[in-house]
């Protein structure tokens, strides 16, 4: 099931960039500040949304699922899983 080597996502069709930008957008969080808190928070959410994006992948995957509907779905559930620790802000902070 291996692809030719180079191709690019935009050669990929839309439906199938749909799930993959909601599984990006849902792990693409901002790193923790310094604090333990804030560490614990952000490995918390991440384990959250990880789950999130698995679940997702095996219900369009296995379960045959339609990406578009699924795509929503994790997308709802990462609106709902907001950023509550603080940031960090240093140099290469945001992702």
């Amino acid at each position: 099931m291996s692809q030719p080597p180079g191709l690019r996502s935009d050669a990929l069709p839309e439906p199938v960039m749909v799930p993959l930008r909601a599984v990006h957008d849902a792990l693409h969080i901002a790193l923790p500040d310094l604090t333990d808190a804030d560490e614990r928070a952000y490995a918390r959410l991440l384990e959250l949304r990880a789950i999130h994006a698995r679940i997702t992948l095996a219900c369009i995957l296995q379960d045959g699922h339609g990406v578009g509907p699924s795509a929503a779905v994790l997308r709802d559930l990462t609106s709902r899983e907001p950023v509550t620790y603080t940031p960090w802000t240093g140099a290469g902070g945001e992702r």
